[in-house]
Formats: C-alpha cells, structure tokens, sequence
C-alpha cells in the first residue's frame, strides 16, 4: 500500500496480509460450520429455483407466535441474523417470532437464476410463496439493504399477506421522486421547511456536498454491480484474497466512515475475523459471488413508487449509508407506526448490534 494511506484506497494491503494470514492458519471453518448448522435450514424449489432458507421456532412456549421473513442484503448472507434469530425467538413479554430467513437466489446457498430480469418482484414473489408454503399466509418482514427494498416491495405488491414491516435503511436521496425529491431540494436551503424537527433531522441529510461526495465515494462497486456485474464476478470468483478485500472493505466503511483513516479499517471493532471470514466463505463455498452482483443490474432503478399502507417501523442507525427523517418516511409509508433512532450502529444493524435490532 502507499504510505500511510489505511484505508483511503480501499482494503489496506499491510493489513489484507494480516486477515489472509489468519484465515489460512487459525481460521477453523468446521467450527464455523457447525455454528451455520446449529440452526435448522432446509431448501426448497420455488419457479424453478432451489431457495435455501433457515427455520427457527420458539424452544420455548409463548402465548403469541409470530410469523416474521427476515431478509439479508449484499454483501451479506443468512449469517448475518444468527446472532439476533436467538433473541427473536426467545418469547418476550409472551410474544415470541417464528423466524423465516431465506437466502436471495443467486446468494449463498440459493440457486442463481438462469435468466435475465429476476429481481425485487420476482424475490418478492418468490419469498411470498415460500411463507404461504409454511403455512403463513400473513406476516411480519423485516430487511436490511435489499433486504429492506425486497421488504417494501412485498409490501407494496402483497399488502394482504403482510402484517407490518420493519426496516433498518429508509429511502435514499438518489431514489426519490416527485414531492419527496422536492422537498429535498428545497431542504438543501430552507430545511426548516421542510424537516420537523430541522436541529435533529438536517445533519442527516445536509449540508448536501459533504454528503454526495461521501456517497460517491462508498458507491463506485454499485456502478460496476449495476452496468458490468459479470467481468468484476469473474475475477471475484477465482481468487479468494480479492474476494476477501473486496467484500470485507464494506464492513470497514458502512460500519463507520471514520474507518477509512485507521490501519486495520476497524474491522474487529464491531466483528471477529471468525466472523468476517464466515460470510467471505459463504460466497466462496457457494460460488454465487457474480449472481449476487447482477441482482444490482436487475433491480437497481424497477422499484415500484406506490405507497406503503401497510404498517410499518424503521430503525434509523447512525452511521447508516444514507439517513432518512422520519416526515420523509412518512411521505413513502403512510401508516408509520415507530421510528428508533438507534444510539449506535451502522449499516449491517442486525450483524453489528443484534439485541438493538431485536
């Protein structure tokens, strides 16, 4: 690496040696896969596609069971939930969930579609069957990154078999439209008109440069994923350090832009590298890496605009990549029923801070 430098240029190479050294020494991937087994999961076929999916009921009794769809983002898996599935099914105040967590075709262990054009409505589709396969023809869906769009686009497609939603990234400026997009226009001058609270709510949207350069600078992997997914895939796929850096870079990064300037990234601040490497193997193992890079140019800008009328709840992280006031996630989901402004966290909540996401 250029001196100095920690991790302004992406994934610092004095480090990179460190986690490669570790992984190919100290890293017991039995172990690892004994904790992936610890919670039952099974695969089923849906359209034509293998969805591989975890199950989790309460060992416990509850005089109430929820039925919740917990859906992962990139670059994460299944494994990011394991730590929060526990709590989840744990009953609380006689409440308890039944815990559905499926990987996205073309991520771990689902099979990658073999055709064009499968994206947010045919996840949704496909996750939507899968919960009226188990039984559940309504309930509860919770997401993070896509996972949070795939769970609003069930919301918006589905309403009937959804009891409410629960996200942990709110809309993004560069998705808006119409009045939403208005206002944030006119928010960049005037933000008291705009923002209820504007002492509380401008910091997490203005001033508008410091905040698109930040974007620009975390977004370049979503330019290649969403224009040219296949030629980066086929270098990810046959080399396991660069899919190491390339992947473990975000957890760097959307887990606190300050990481940028610390030699280690501040990777272990929030994970263990047992942890890290676990996801890195998951996308190793499964050889999925290119079909979860093309689902950004099969979904990235086909969201539907319709309102939510569902229910819904979002968890406002503060180092999440993008941050959205709570009256302008009134403006997408008119029945907003709680808005929590986490004390700490960033974009992987359930991963980083499983017992606030819970």
């Amino acid at each position: 690496p250029l001196f100095d430098s920690k991790f302004n240029y992406g994934f610092n190479g004095h480090y990179l040696r460190k986690v490669i050294d570790y992984w190919r020494r100290d890293f017991d991937w039995r172990r690892q896969e004994k904790l992936l087994n610890s919670l039952p999961q099974f695969k089923t076929q849906i359209q034509g596609l293998g969805i591989h999916f975890l199950h989790v009921k309460p060992n416990l009794p509850a005089k109430k069971v929820v039925p919740l769809l917990v859906i992962h983002g990139w670059p994460g898996s299944v494994w990011e939930y394991y730590k929060s599935i526990p709590l989840l099914t744990q009953p609380n105040q006689d409440i308890a969930f039944e815990v559905v967590c499926p990987s996205i075709p073309g991520y771990g262990f689902s099979e990658a579609p073999h055709r064009q054009g499968f994206g947010l409505k045919e996840t949704a589709r496909v996750f939507v069957q899968l919960m009226n396969r188990l039984g559940h023809k309504r309930f509860l869906v919770h997401g993070g990154d896509w996972g949070s769009i795939i769970t609003k686009t069930i919301a918006r497609l589905y309403p009937e078999n959804v009891i409410g939603i629960h996200t942990t990234m709110g809309s993004s400026p560069i998705s808006l439209r119409g009045k939403p997009l208005l206002k944030f226009i006119v928010g960049t001058v005037f933000p008291s008109l705009v923002l209820d609270n504007p002492a509380n709510d401008a910091p997490k949207v203005y001033p508008f440069w410091p905040k698109f350069a930040f974007l620009m600078r975390e977004s370049g992997y979503m330019h290649i994923q969403a224009t040219k997914p296949d030629t980066v895939g086929t270098a990810l796929l046959n080399t396991p350090v660069g899919l190491a850096a390339y992947i473990l870079e975000k957890y760097s990064t959307w887990t606190n832009p300050a990481n940028v300037d610390k030699q280690d990234g501040g990777l272990t601040e929030k994970f263990t590298l047992d942890e890290l490497l676990t996801q890195i193997m998951i996308y190793w193992t499964s050889r999925n890496v290119t079909a979860s890079l093309r689902y950004y140019k099969e979904s990235l800008n086909t969201g539907l605009r319709l309102p939510i009328t569902v229910p819904a709840a979002v968890a406002d992280f503060p180092n999440e990549l993008v941050r959205t006031p709570e009256s302008w996630v009134r403006d997408e989901c008119l029945d907003l029923v709680q808005y929590t402004e986490m004390s700490r966290g960033g974009h992987f909540g359930a991963f980083e801070e499983p017992e606030l996401t819970a």
